[in-house]
Formats: C-alpha cells, sequence, structure tokens
C-alpha cells in the first residue's frame, strides 16, 4: 500500500518542479524520475499540456503526482480529475485551501510573510510552501519565520539547487525542497532523459548526505 503523500514527501525530502509543455515528454520523464530514485513529480500547471501530462504520469503506481501553480478552484477540480495526488500553490488562497481539504488531498499552499501564514494556518493547513524562498531572504528568512510559527513545516521552492539544497535540508523545520534543476524545461524539450535521470539520482544522493 502506497505511503500518505506527505509521508513519501517527508521521506524522499525533493519535489521536482516540472514545467511540461509538451505531452509527449510526460511519460518519458516519468520513467526517468522513478530510475532516478525519486518517486515523485509536482507538475505546475504553467502549460496548456499540463493536465494531460498530470494524467499520463498518475498511470505510474511508482510515482505520486501532484499539481503546482494551483491559482484557483477551477485549476484544483481538474488537477484532481486527472489524478494529482497533491496541490501546490504559489500563494495562500482559503478557497482553494477549503476545496482540497474538502477533497481530502493534501495542499501546500505558498507563504511568504507572518501573514501568509497566519492565513494557511487558519484555513487548517502546517505544511506550507515558502516560496520564492531565495528571492524572500532564504534560509535566514525562514529561520525567522519559523520561531513564532513552531508548528509549521516548510517547503522552501525558488532558487534552491545543487549547492544550497544542503543547508535548507539541515534545518528541522523543513520537510522537504522544491526544485528545477534536475528537470531543466531545455532537458526536456531535447528529450535527454538519460540527463534527467543522471539528475535525478545525483540530487537524490545529495539528500542521502544531508542526511548521514
Amino acid at each position: 500500500m502506497p505511503l500518505p503523500v506527505q509521508d513519501t514527501i517527508q521521506r524522499h525530502r525533493l519535489l521536482p518542479v516540472i514545467e511540461i509543455q509538451d505531452i509527449a515528454q510526460a511519460e518519458p520523464l516519468a520513467k526517468a524520475l522513478v530510475d532516478g530514485g525519486l518517486p515523485l513529480a509536482e507538475v505546475t500547471f504553467r502549460s496548456k499540456a499540463a493536465p494531460e501530462a498530470i494524467r499520463i504520469m498518475a498511470a505510474f503506481d511508482a510515482l505520486c503526482v501532484g499539481a503546482g501553480t494551483i491559482l484557483n478552484v477551477d485549476q484544483a477540480r481538474l488537477a484532481i480529475e486527472c489524478g494529482a495526488r497533491y496541490l501546490v500553490s504559489p500563494g495562500t488562497y482559503p478557497e482553494v485551501i477549503a476545496f482540497a481539504r474538502s477533497r481530502q488531498i493534501p495542499i501546500f499552499p505558498g507563504i511568504a510573510t507572518p501573514t501568509d501564514i497566519g492565513m494557511a494556518l487558519a484555513a487548517g493547513v502546517d505544511v506550507l510552501k515558502f516560496f520564492p524562498a531565495e528571492a524572500y531572504g532564504g534560509l535566514a528568512t525562514l529561520k525567522a519565520l519559523s520561531g513564532p510559527f513552531p508548528q509549521v513545516k516548510f517547503i522552501p521552492t525558488g532558487g534552491i539547487n545543487e549547492q544550497n539544497l544542503a543547508s535548507y535540508l539541515a534545518h528541522p523545520k523543513v520537510l522537504a525542497c522544491g526544485g528545477s534543476w534536475m528537470v531543466e524545461k531545455s532537458l526536456l524539450a531535447a528529450g535527454n532523459w538519460a540527463e534527467v535521470r543522471a539528475r535525478v539520482a545525483g540530487a537524490v544522493q545529495r539528500v542521502k548526505q544531508a542526511a548521514s
């Protein structure tokens, strides 16, 4: 039986943030992620291909697929219908949170300020996407936000890369990190699945090293 979504994310501590422009990329990308040792994918709603890509990737039993850049309830509904097992938003939208919770779908809303965190907590969620992490002060800001909100776990995203991944993961309030360096659009467009697989495997190894 598959682990619950949050447990899966906490176990692997890394969310590849993916923008798919062509649905033909979906199946080989799913295989590259699984073969690289990372059974997670956040497919962003930044392209028309996203819903069908989620549908294709969700057919892989070994892959836990979610939808990112969810801005409204209509997108949330479509993502769930296509098989998304969790939702990620760039901001805190109470109506989207309420909809996801009504469907018993985990949602990780984006926050950048104490006010955002307060809104998210009032809506009933305490695992939050810190976005855009590096642009908003990075780890120093995350540490400052953790002080008054000790019950919150964060998924920092935005500017996370191989160089700063370990420092974020070392913070006890970081559940996982989101990043796109493993799944850059140029690699997907070129169909360079060997490089995607290699980068994913390298990222997985960095997570393991950070835990040791």
